[in-house]
């Protein structure tokens, strides 16, 4: 028991001891550039434009004022996320999520491919 107490009370201390202080990153003044649409990419997509390359999604959820919209394929899940663009009411894709039954991620254009297939 008399053992255990100094190696208590030192790690006790150890515990409270800060880490040294690192330098502020400067964060750029500018927004980044968005990143190039991919080939096969939906972002951008209206309601419509998503109907008329997958048919009628299998699952569809309003989240606030966003839209979810699920299509699924052989092997994979493929979830959109819509908004109201900015100044209008046309819902378009912000973002999109590709996961394999399983539940894994998978390959975005691989799964757009497949659900456009079946």
């Amino acid at each position: 028991m008399r053992i255990l107490l100094p190696a208590a009370a030192a790690l006790t201390l150890a515990a409270c001891a800060t880490a040294p202080q690192q330098p502020a990153v400067p964060v750029p003044a500018s927004r980044p550039q968005p990143q190039s649409v991919q080939r096969g990419d939906l972002i951008g997509f209206t309601v419509d434009e998503l109907g008329g390359r997958f048919g009628a999604p299998m699952f569809q959820v309003r989240e606030g004022a966003g839209l979810k919209l699920q299509w699924s394929g052989p092997a994979c899940v493929l979830d959109t996320f819509l908004y109201p663009a900015p100044g209008t009411n046309v819902m378009r894709v912000t973002y999109v999520d590709a996961r394999r039954l399983s539940g894994d991620p998978a390959d975005r254009s691989g799964c757009i491919a497949a659900v456009t297939a079946r």
